[in-house]
């Protein structure tokens, strides 16, 4: 990793409106935990439901922001050609960027799903623990995949957002075989295993991790062969 990649990569996320939508979005969904928390004294109701929309909504548009906007930017103004031109690898590039962007991620994204838990229901701690568990195993493969799409086109919001919405959402709940191919899936899988009351997708643990590691790996892997191969394109 680069240092100085690093130190801008987090101005870039901290400095833009990018980085006050990325606060936001763990605020409103612990607001949302306490109103209900206050509501209601029975802890299982509107848990899952809230939980479920920490790990299927904020989570992936957290990682989807965080990672376009440590990238996205620089190609989006063609200054990326000026970092292209340092004697820095590109995969140097790519694992810089990709680490802030993941610990953007774990803590907009993870960590306001474990403490969201805790808030609904602070006597079954471990149930908490398995969904931030799970939040920080899709988080970290949400981030190389978009990450990659942030180095593959300039339509990355775009594209991750039809990705996380209808791929993960809409049609992954009326096809069972997305599942397999499905980050959230993976998450849920990871946190299944910790805790019986998270519903398990029925992938597997083993799956669920291998195809977490292949997908970062290979987003990562992506992202630094593009750089390498980078060329500014007026219809990009």
């Amino acid at each position: 990793m680069n240092p100085t990649i690093l130190r801008l990569s987090a101005q870039a996320l901290l400095g833009r409106r990018r980085g006050l939508v990325l606060g936001l979005i763990p605020l409103v969904l612990l607001v949302l935990a306490v109103v209900v928390r206050a509501l209601t004294s029975d802890a299982s109701v509107g848990y899952q439901a809230v939980t479920d929309l920490g790990f299927s909504l904020a989570l992936p548009l957290v990682a989807l922001l965080a990672a376009t906007a440590v990238l996205g930017p620089e190609v989006d103004d063609g200054s990326i050609v000026y970092l292209l031109s340092k004697p820095v690898s590109r995969h140097v590039i790519a694992t810089s960027k990709y680490v802030v962007a993941w610990a953007a991620t774990m803590a907009l994204g993870a960590l306001p799903v474990l403490v969201t838990g805790l808030v609904l229901d602070v006597s079954d701690p471990r149930r908490a623990v398995a969904w931030g568990a799970g939040a920080a195993v899709a988080g970290t493969a949400y981030t190389a995949l978009f990450l990659a799409m942030a180095a593959l086109t300039r339509h990355a919001v775009v594209i991750g957002l039809l990705f996380s919405l209808l791929w993960e959402g809409v049609l992954g709940n009326v096809l069972d075989g997305i599942r397999w191919v499905a980050v959230g899936a993976w998450g849920r899988e990871v946190a299944s295993s910790i805790s019986s009351l998270v519903p398990a997708p029925g992938l597997g643990l083993g799956y669920a991790v291998v195809a977490s590691v292949v997908l970062s790996a290979f987003g990562l892997w992506f992202t630094g062969d593009r750089l390498r191969s980078f060329t500014l394109r007026g219809d990009e």
